[in-house]
Formats: structure tokens, C-alpha cells, sequence
């Protein structure tokens, strides 16, 4: 299921990212993901294993398990 607002302006997207259990798992994954380009903002939430991803245009998810991976942890798929 994906959750993902209008192209037509800032596109939000929550991805399930397993791995994270705290503050520390929530930066890493987040700054990594925010240096993908059009990303304007990230949050992540160790608890739920939530990710979401504020862009400009739909991202390749690819490109967030790239990221992901680089952080240290894995992509499940969206949310």
C-alpha cells in the first residue's frame, strides 16, 4: 500500500525500514535519506519502524534502499 499525497506538489511517503531501535537508528537513517535529491524532509520513528519522506516528485525506491543500506539497515517496502 502506498501513502502518497497529489503529484501536483509535494509528494509524502512512508516507508517501513526494519533494524532501528533508537534515537541514534532514527538520524542515521534519516540523514541519509535527506541527502537524496528533491527529499525535503525525513522523520523517522524507531518504534513503529516508520519512515516518512516528504519530496518533490515521487523518489525511486531504489534510490531510499540505497540509503537505507548505507545507514545500516533494511528496507521493508512501503508502509
Amino acid at each position: 500500500m502506498t501513502a502518497q499525497t497529489d503529484t501536483t506538489g509535494p509528494v509524502t511517503t512512508v516507508y517501513q525500514v526494519t533494524g532501528m531501535s533508537c534515537g541514534h537508528c532514527e538520524g542515521s537513517v534519516s540523514g541519509e535519506i535527506s541527502q537524496i535529491p528533491g527529499v525535503s524532509s525525513v522523520k523517522a520513528v524507531a518504534s513503529t519502524g516508520e519512515v516518512t519522506v516528504v519530496s518533490d516528485a515521487p523518489l525511486d525506491e531504489e534510490a531510499v534502499r540505497a540509503a537505507v543500506d548505507e545507514a545500516g539497515f533494511e528496507l521493508a517496502g512501503q508502509a
